[in-house]
């Protein structure tokens, strides 16, 4: 290494070599097999094929934005099949596609380019108008019949911040010239196999009208490494062993809320969570309405049975051991999962939740393994509002495992003997109103609740009693002031009144595009930004930040003059430089900081393997120690309530508990290089993009705690990340960043966080919503990227009285903490 900031040589390094390989690993783990009629897949290594698509030659390796990685190449679908041996017999229309594809991708980029020259807030508003208008990529010349009978065709979708995606053709749905494509290719070829490369769920209707579609891959946006990836599954290196971690409905209009969802109802301003508890699965299932491929699914090249044994309850946490035998011929990995159906006499709740899941090792043919499940028993529990507190009801609680939802079996029943009060709380973050929730009728509830326990009780399964005297009911104590380590309190407490506002706002730029993202750091090129320089004389560093949540977003090249980093402009930014058409040649020494593109998210997340995912985390924690980088801006875990979120790609799951158990390994993998943090966003309720800024989150705190907020509480127990980023939008009401409930009561008081609270970018630059002076009152300890505003603003509400010293310093002190926890060297 020759710098902190990157190498002098655009050689690739040898910790790029070891990475790419992680996230090959990771993303052939998580692409999920939706069909395999006839068996057609795997496919001989060496069988002919012809292949079409924008997805084949231009695969998209993930979502755009903050989200965006600076990666030295990518492997594309093309190019994967290629190297494992397949001979791909359609050369001549690949040709003609990449001609054009590139001819109307530069006719695209000019016009935009022209539109927000010409608009009202000029490049200014560059991002805002990229992000809205994706580039609609051609679906090619028409196809010919080549000399075999396997036709494979790659549909892509891109998505990104700021823009929620559309039900509109091109994007949730085929556009007319990709439909009248596979309507040829299903004329031209026996056999027809589609890949999804897509951030996210698409309308997959298609698959009615075409018959000889026999295979069906959701490859997702699978990273830099992602085309190698896939040939390893369709060869059959590896069996799939990746599961679906949202539901993916028959019609839009099945999901619920979908009619209101954003900006379908016209109201941008205002986001009512009227489906309360019943997000995702817990919906469908609850009323049994059916789905295309239900939550969890996934197919493998092999089959297993599963045997479950008794469970064990010790300490707070049932232990479900099962045995899961591969009666195929193929080696092959499965997913356990673990569903709950809880008492229907008192609260409502949906039919079944998901409370533990495990992924095997490599299970030989004829193999067995012995996979225990260990559910923590708050898996259980409901939150009551009206006693503000979880509880257990008394009465039969059910357990069914399998290795999706639908497919689950009823292994177990649970008996508590009287109602538990797990942990009282507080009122807190209500919607200040009545607001109208989705609910199943009672006697419907009731008659699914009997004939689960009936059919349990007539196949005798094991009812594991417990003992609700032996669970302690916690009590929660709120609003303490923060105790400061000595380190801390010799660095903070000595600084003046000035000095520490100072460390409370983010060491912005005076001059220059400082909103921009990926422009803000002066330590490390690309990075996202740095908290406060002021008190570097006083022992205090600044700490660089880096974007994600699919790896480090920093420029992968950059130049010296006269000893000084030159500013790349925003565009050369943006896409590797497309957009950037005027920019002189950079003269300098040049420095590389190559960056490995991961998995998005939801691919990551498929995997429901949490060891794989801490090694990812740990090489992130790698390459943030090579490049100078102290805290990453990810991971996301934002709960998928509708599949038109413009971000869902860089999120988990409609599950809180996939989300909380994948943040938690990632943040365990890069945590456990020393010195390097995760900040986990967006805290809370961050569900659509258009608006962002002013859109207000309304919703029960029921529907808050139990879905939006146990991701959160679950990676913040498990995991302690460093940092934690607050949300543009308002919560019932009040801008998340300055909501003291949200930020110090239920975070800190209730689960014990320890690190540091910042701003999403820019959060204080939009009007009346949000204010510097309210971050500081919430405990939202760092303003970022900050600005001169910023400081006026807490200098004025201190001179006032609104806040006080004690005030500034406990966040202050949080910020140092964290500082001290990292790297924290200046350069």
């Amino acid at each position: 290494m020759d710098t902190k900031n990157g190498f002098s040589t655009p050689e690739e390094q040898p910790h790029e070599r070891i990475h790419r390989e992680v996230a090959r690993k990771a993303a052939r783990e998580g692409i999920v097999l939706l069909e395999n009629r006839e068996n057609v897949l795997p496919l001989e290594k060496d069988a002919a094929i012809a292949l079409y698509g924008r997805g084949a030659v231009r695969t998209i390796k993930g979502g755009t934005g903050s989200g965006d990685v600076n990666e030295r190449e990518d492997i594309s679908v093309y190019d994967g099949l290629k190297k494992a041996g397949f001979r791909i017999l359609n050369n001549k229309w690949i040709e003609d596609y990449e001609r054009e594809y590139e001819n109307k991708r530069i006719a695209w980029r000019d016009a935009l380019l022209n539109e927000v020259r010409e608009s009202e807030r000029g490049m200014e508003g560059f991002f805002d108008t990229y992000a809205a208008r994706p580039f609609p990529a051609p679906a090619g010349p028409e196809p010919e019949k080549e000399d075999t009978d396997i036709a494979v065709y790659v549909i892509s979708r891109t998505a990104g911040e700021a823009a929620d995606r559309r039900n509109v053709k091109g994007d949730y749905y085929l556009t007319d010239d990709e439909d009248k494509f596979l309507d040829d290719l299903c004329r031209l070829y026996d056999k027809v196999i589609v890949i999804l490369n897509t951030g996210g769920i698409l309308d997959l209707s298609f698959m009615d009208s075409h018959k000889n579609i026999c295979g069906l891959i959701f490859l997702g946006q699978a990273g830099m490494e992602g085309g190698n990836a896939f040939a390893d599954i369709m060869c059959g290196n590896v069996s799939p062993g990746g599961h679906l971690t949202d539901t993916w409905c028959y019609d839009y209009e099945d999901y619920p809320g979908a009619a209101d969802f954003s900006f379908m109802n016209e109201n941008l301003t205002t986001e009512k969570y009227e489906e309360g508890i019943y997000t995702g699965y817990r919906y469908f299932d609850s009323l049994g309405i059916p789905v295309r491929y239900g939550f969890g699914y996934g197919l493998s090249y092999s089959e297993f049975t599963i045997e479950a044994e008794e469970p064990v309850y010790r300490d707070g946490v049932i232990s479900l051991p099962v045995v899961v035998t591969n009666i195929g011929d193929t080696p092959a990995r499965e997913t356990l999962q673990v569903y709950a159906s809880c008492p229907q006499t008192g609260l409502e709740k949906e039919f079944r939740r998901l409370v533990g899941f495990k992924k095997s090792g490599v299970i030989p043919a004829d193999g067995v393994e012995r996979v225990t499940v260990d559910i923590p028993l708050s898996l259980l529990s409901s939150y009551d509002e009206n006693e503000s507190a979880w509880i257990l009801e008394n009465g039969f609680y059910g357990l069914w495992c399998g290795f999706s939802l639908d497919k689950s079996i009823l292994v177990s029943l649970l008996s508590l003997d009287k109602k538990i009060i797990y942990e009282r709380c507080r009122k807190l973050c209500a919607s200040g109103g009545t607001i109208r929730q989705f609910s199943v009728p009672s006697e419907e509830r009731e008659e699914i609740f009997n004939k689960w326990l009936e059919k349990g009780r007539s196949e005798n399964l094991p009812i594991l009693e417990i003992d609700a005297d032996t669970v302690k009911t916690r009590e929660n104590s709120y609003d303490i002031s923060p105790v400061p380590d000595d380190e801390v309190r010799s660095l903070v407490d000595p600084l003046s009144t000035d000095k520490l506002i100072s460390l409370l706002v983010g060491a912005f730029h005076k001059e220059g595009n400082a909103e921009a993202v990926g422009f803000g750091s002066f330590k490390v090129p690309g990075g996202a930004g740095d908290t406060s320089r002021e008190a570097i004389s006083d022992g205090i560093p600044s700490m660089a930040t880096a974007d994600g949540p699919a790896g480090l977003r920093l420029d992968e090249r950059y130049t010296l003059f006269d000893g000084k980093i030159r500013s790349k402009s925003f565009l050369r930014t943006v896409e590797h430089g497309f957009f950037d058409t005027e920019s002189p040649e950079e003269n300098g020494e040049s420095y590389y900081q190559y960056c490995t593109a991961f998995p998005v998210g939801t691919l990551l997340a498929s995997t429901w393997d949490e060891e794989l995912l801490s090694e990812v985390g740990k090489a992130v924690g790698e390459e943030m120690d090579i490049y100078g980088v102290d805290l990453w801006l990810a991971p996301g875990m934002n709960i998928h309530r509708n599949p038109l979120c413009g971000r869902n790609f860089e999120y988990y799951s409609e599950d809180p508990l996939v989300s909380g158990k994948m943040a938690a390994a990632i943040i365990k993998g890069v945590q456990s290089v020393k010195g390097c943090g995760t900040t986990i966003k967006h805290f809370a309720c961050n569900n659509a993009e258009d608006n962002r800024f002013f859109s207000n989150s309304v919703l029960s705190e029921r529907a808050l705690r139990e879905i939006y907020l146990k991701g959160f509480e679950i990676a913040v127990k498990e995991a302690a990340p460093l940092a934690l980023m607050s949300s543009y939008n308002k919560v019932n009401g009040i801008h998340s960043a300055n909501n003291r409930e949200l930020i110090t009561n239920i975070l800190r008081d209730e689960w014990g966080f320890k690190g540091m609270v910042m701003s999403d970018w820019t959060c204080t630059w939009h009007g009346d919503g949000c204010s510097a002076s309210g971050c500081v009152r919430a405990g939202n300890d760092l303003i970022m990227p900050g600005r001169t505003e910023d400081l006026e603003d807490i200098k004025n509400a201190f001179d006032e009285g609104l806040i006080s010293l004690d005030d500034i310093k406990a966040n202050a002190y949080r910020i140092v903490r964290t500082i001290l926890n990292t790297t924290g060297q200046d350069s």
